[in-house]
């Protein structure tokens, strides 16, 4: 049984990005063909023929972005980061291990490791391996790190859970547009209040398990330990960060015109980039794009995904080459260290 589990996410995986690839190309061949010439072009025209033309439009929306949006989104980048460090700094404070770890190494680290698993997809392999070769060199343990690893993840979803639960209680309409991807989807707006209610109330129970000192959540051999309050509530102030900062790079990118607020566009982002790692596909590449355009039907698709080539720019590839010499220096430096410190033959 295990082994064809085994093969479910990538098959699960596979099929949102086929789904999802349709989707968009359905919908930027529709917002492509906005007059009649354009329109009998594209039901004529090759499939590369059409890409051609769709690329184009595109390529118009990115080139008149304002230079001072392109400012502001490498500032929201650098938020986003930071509060990122910010996750590992809180994990090791949980742990007691965050003494003779400076501010720069934790940055660091924090910046390959994401970098690498926002990119690569399975982000408890590659960003675990990554802290792992980081934080063992610093005298954490291999439990340790795991422990670090999944409290970095639970405050991604706990700033993910807080947030989406208060836009969805000030803007409950943004699940309307869902419905058109399928029944199952169709929310109404009672209901949305409703599971933001509940995702507010998640929170809550959090916080009240950290105040009261609950017990530990078992979890197989796995022990999960309440964090203390101070912990927490550098969660609650590290993950909105985090999350606002990588939205805010769209919300700067997105033209004026149309432009729905800075929440409409945090929560078309949180439900694009959840629905996008559950994918568990590289970059969450065609299913963040399907579901953003999805929850933001008012904006032309093609100024839509312009600003997501934007986010993915400044998010995931620009970090991403920068990380890569880190890596090399890194394992060349405990390269070096490592025959250094080895006895003679």
């Amino acid at each position: 049984m295990k082994r064809y589990l085994d093969y479910l996410w990538p098959i699960i995986g596979l099929v949102a990005v086929v789904w999802s690839v349709d989707l968009l190309w359905d919908k930027l061949k529709a917002e492509a063909g906005t007059d009649a010439a354009i329109e009998a072009l594209l039901a004529q025209g090759s499939f590369w023929d059409n890409l051609r033309i769709v690329a184009s439009r595109i390529g118009q929306k990115i080139a008149v972005i304002p230079t001072d949006a392109f400012f502001h989104a490498a500032l929201a980048t650098l938020v986003a980061y930071a509060a990122l460090a910010w996750y590992d700094r809180i994990a090791l404070l949980h742990l007691g291990k965050e003494k003779g770890i400076s501010w720069l190494y934790i940055s660091v680290c924090s910046f390959v490791t994401y970098a690498l698993s926002h990119n690569i997809g399975a982000s408890v392999f590659s960003g675990g391996m990554v802290r792992f070769r980081a934080y063992t060199a610093k005298g954490l343990t291999a439990g340790e790190v795991a422990v670090l690893v999944a409290l970095c993840s639970f405050t991604f979803a706990f700033g993910t859970i807080l947030l989406m639960g208060l836009v969805l209680l000030y803007e409950p309409e943004i699940l309307r547009p869902l419905g058109r991807l399928s029944s199952w989807f169709a929310i109404g707006d009672n209901g949305a209040r409703l599971i933001g209610v509940a995702m507010l109330g998640f929170v809550a129970l959090y916080t009240i398990g950290s105040w009261l000192k609950f017990r530990p959540l078992r979890l197989g051999k796995l022990e999960i330990i309440y964090p203390r309050l101070p912990i927490v509530f550098r969660q609650y102030l590290a993950a909105p960060l985090e999350l606002a900062g990588a939205a805010g790079i769209i919300y700067f990118a997105l033209p004026e015109q149309g432009n729905p607020g800075f929440m409409i566009v945090l929560g078309a982002f949180l439900l694009s980039f959840s629905a996008g790692l559950l994918s568990q596909v590289p970059g969450g590449v065609g299913v963040m794009e399907a579901v953003f355009l999805a929850v933001m039907p008012g904006m032309p698709a093609p100024a839509v995904f312009a600003a997501l080539l934007i986010w993915r720019m400044f998010y995931l590839i620009i970090p991403l080459v920068v990380s890569l010499p880190v890596v090399l220096a890194f394992e060349r430096a405990q390269l070096r260290r490592n025959t250094r410190i080895a006895p003679p033959p």
